[in-house]
């Protein structure tokens, strides 16, 4: 298997793109990557998203995204699996890449969330859950991740103003981002006047939803001597119902993802720089950061309290703001993880840089925890 480079990275900003198609973001997100690698060409594309046939009444993506991108001919095709169909799609990328298969392969995430009634939304974004067991009975993902988080409060001793460090965090990094959802800062007493959403869970603790897209472009490591390197790679599933889990307060899938990268990547927990992790809700940070290998169990809201996951801590998170404050287009979302994580490692990160950076982890979750897909990045 060959080793495999980053050498083109595209974003927009998430927002709500009313006056803008699903279509039109894919390409100009695949457009901004091809043109940052300077390539005209592609061998594949693959596209990941999750509710374009619910919500935007289109399937059929990977063809309908070359088509408009001027690809017409390559293999292209969409991916998903749920909020984490971007690392799945990266990860297949890869696999083409590293195997021979492929040269020039282009990643596209993409989502438009914004334009239909909230009941459609929340209801498309349901169906990752466990359709007879979970959604059948009125559950949504906000109310699962509520439960795990009373049931972690309960277990550990926390409080919820003690969950406060990872959205103040979000916060102050996505107030430095252009390209950020909610450019703006929040402070301990915003924090717990936030709406709850489903107790304990409130407006703070919950990332939004938005319209948005994110490329890479990946080539074999040999033609981009100078690029960032994928350096550890895998994914992982667990159960998709919570309830059918051995631990609900632990995931399980984050485990052995991580380990798997680790070991392939020959690094551990003390090596990487900067963790972009799925903060969908302050309670997935807290329990990605223990499974990961950063905090013992029931201790990763420690790190939080003690300024660990701040840019210049030991293990800085949601660099440019994460889930909770960039924005969560969900069949983008991993995507634009990788694209900060590669942008911190080519020093291009702007005010938000962290500085030193060399060594990076990316991971996404689809689900409460059903699929976990975990890179690490590492520049040449």
């Amino acid at each position: 298997m060959r080793e495999v480079a980053i050498l083109g990275v595209g974003q927009t900003p998430v927002r709500e793109h009313w006056d803008i198609s699903l279509r039109a973001l894919a390409v100009e997100a695949g457009r901004a990557a091809m043109a940052d690698a300077g390539v005209d060409r592609v061998d594949a594309i693959y596209v990941s998203n999750m509710n374009s046939d619910r919500l935007n009444q289109q399937r059929h993506l990977g063809p309908l995204v070359a088509d408009y991108l001027g690809q017409r001919g390559v293999e292209a095709v969409k991916l998903e699996a749920a909020c984490g169909s971007a690392g799945s799609a990266m990860r297949q990328g890869l696999l083409a890449v590293a195997s021979g298969e492929m040269e020039r392969v282009l990643l596209i995430g993409v989502e438009k969330l914004t334009e239909t009634p909230g009941r459609e939304t929340t209801a498309a974004l349901a169906t990752a859950a466990d359709a007879d067991y979970e959604i059948e009975h009125g559950i949504t993902f906000v109310g699962l991740n509520a439960l795990i988080m009373r049931r972690y409060m309960h277990e550990y001793g926390f409080s919820h103003r003690d969950f406060a460090p990872f959205a103040l965090t979000a916060h102050a990094n996505a107030a430095r981002n252009p390209n950020a959802l909610y450019r703006y800062a929040i402070d301990e007493r915003e924090y717990e006047r936030g709406r709850a959403v489903a107790d304990p869970i409130t407006l703070y603790d919950a990332s939004p939803i938005g319209d948005g897209s994110a490329a890479l472009l990946l080539v074999p490591a040999e033609r981009a001597p100078d690029a960032v390197r994928v350096i550890g790679s895998a994914a992982a599933t667990d159960t998709i119902a919570i309830h059918d889990r051995e631990d609900m307060l632990w995931l399980k899938a984050a485990e052995l993802s991580s380990r798997r990268a680790y070991q392939q990547a020959g690094v551990g927990p003390e090596d990487i720089d900067l963790f972009e992790l799925h903060d969908a809700f302050s309670i997935m940070a807290a329990l990605s950061l223990e499974a990961s290998g950063f905090a013992p169990r029931g201790q990763g809201v420690r790190l939080g309290l003690d300024g660990d996951i701040r840019r210049g801590g030991r293990i800085p998170i949601s660099t440019m703001g994460g889930l909770k404050a960039r924005g969560h287009p969900v069949g983008a979302t991993g995507l634009y993880q990788l694209v900060e994580a590669t942008l911190q490692l080519r020093g291009q990160a702007g005010a938000l840089q962290v500085e030193g950076a060399r060594t990076a982890m990316t991971q996404n979750i689809g689900g409460s925890g059903a699929t976990i897909v975990t890179h690490i990045l590492q520049q040449s």
